[in-house]
């Protein structure tokens, strides 16, 4: 059984110990879901995500390029304008959809799990706060990248304003 909401529920399932900034901690949401496409990776390996800067890391099999960079920006910024809509639903963990994973929580989370999904582009268990459309999230703009050939690492570091 599925229940879809679109304003926050009054209680918590889980504890959460950090204060989001909803806009760029959405456009993480954005962010993973954009490299995932471009890329074929997994969802950021390390982020941290705050309001005047923000980095988050991701496993590739190579260096993407100046052009590929210029690219996640622009997609970043369109799937913004989109005014894509952010919804949570609420689901037990064995009614999850098949491209959900449960990899990443806690081994002492809820039985119920809150999904975030922006528009029919992403979605993932999340507890953090989010904005309610893409909208409302500003412009990404992106400050930098660093590649680590030894690790095969991408960080990209960027911000929202």
């Amino acid at each position: 059984m599925r229940q879809i909401f679109n304003v926050m529920a009054d209680y918590i399932l889980n504890e959460h110990n950090k204060e989001e900034f909803p806009p760029a901690h959405t456009a993480e949401h954005l962010l993973n879901q954009t490299m995932i496409r471009m890329f074929d990776c997994g969802r950021s390996f390390n982020a941290h995500v705050e309001r005047k800067k923000s980095k988050m890391s991701f496993h590739l099999e190579q260096k993407p390029s100046r052009v590929d960079e210029r690219e996640i920006e622009r997609r970043m910024n369109e799937l913004i304008e989109e005014d894509l809509p952010v919804t949570f639903e609420f689901v037990t963990r064995d009614n999850l959809p098949d491209d959900v994973s449960l990899d990443r929580l806690p081994d002492d989370a809820s039985e119920t799990i809150r999904l975030v999904r922006i528009g029919d582009y992403d979605v993932c268990p999340c507890i953090g706060k989010h904005v309610r459309s893409t909208s409302q999230i500003g412009r990404f703009e992106l400050l930098g990248t660093n590649w680590d050939e030894q690790e095969h690492s991408f960080r990209v570091r960027f911000k929202i304003v």
